[in-house]
């Protein structure tokens, strides 16, 4: 695969086209590519172009083929709901959360959340997160960039209207996964923080109309559980290949 760039403004297909300066960068002084190497460009909007580049330096050019449209989203739209973790779990959730297919991460605050963020530092770290998806679409080959949203309180976000099927993690939960049906619509996926969700949260969540759901007879890591979920979900009802290839 060539390396491939994220160019937030879109793209101009059939034409030689300015590169961003971040992609230009990026391409010359961290990837050490020149002159007529090869490179895929793709915008967020679905699908991608071949291009090759004509000049770096202070005048990046990319001479631009037609946009092709090619689709790696899972039929499955999940969202992972992803509770404060701290250090840097929250970056390594985000990231794999994308190679797993996620179309949206949503980081919302927990009681027992080690990680307290709030005003220009929340949005800093959401700002940080959004570009490690940014990246990490770039090297899965998605086209289409998961939305990280802002911090919200778990009750908040319990308050929104969902259009789909909300589950949430608790160890414990009776009922396997393999015998729930497989959802119609969107999902969403809860995952408590290093602490568990509180037995208030977990009330808070069943009168939102959350399902519980236990993963195995084992505890899991607040920066494995979701994981290991999206990895399931994949399994049974989305897109992983049944023939042993990766």
């Amino acid at each position: 695969m060539n390396p491939r760039f994220f160019c937030p403004d879109g793209l101009l297909p059939d034409s030689d086209m300015p590169l961003p300066t971040a992609v230009a960068h990026h391409a010359e002084r961290v990837l050490r590519l020149a002159v007529g190497d090869a490179v895929t460009l793709f915008d967020g909007r679905g699908g991608e172009c071949a291009a090759t580049l004509l000049a770096l330096g202070k005048q990046p050019l990319a001479r631009v083929g037609p946009r092709q449209e090619v689709d790696r989203e899972s039929p499955l739209a999940i969202t992972l709901v992803q509770a404060l973790a701290s250090g840097d779990k929250m970056d390594w959730v985000v990231q794999k959360a994308v190679e797993l297919g996620a179309v949206a991460i949503q980081p919302v605050a927990a009681e027992r959340s080690v990680l307290k963020l709030t005003g220009d530092r929340a949005a800093k770290r959401v700002a940080h997160w959004q570009q490690i998806a940014v990246s990490a679409c770039e090297q899965s080959g998605r086209n289409r960039v998961p939305a990280v949203g802002e911090i919200v309180p778990l009750a908040r976000y319990l308050a929104q209207s969902f259009d789909g099927t909300r589950m949430i993690l608790a160890p414990g939960a009776a009922g396997a996964l393999a015998r729930k049906g497989r959802p119609t619509g969107p999902l969403a996926i809860l995952i408590g923080p290093e602490g568990g969700w509180s037995p208030a949260e977990l009330q808070l969540a069943e009168r939102a109309g959350c399902a519980p759901l236990a993963l195995g007879p084992r505890v899991l890591r607040t920066e494995t559980a979701g994981l290991a979920a999206l990895a399931a979900l994949q399994t049974l009802w989305g897109d992983f290949p049944g023939d042993g290839h990766v």
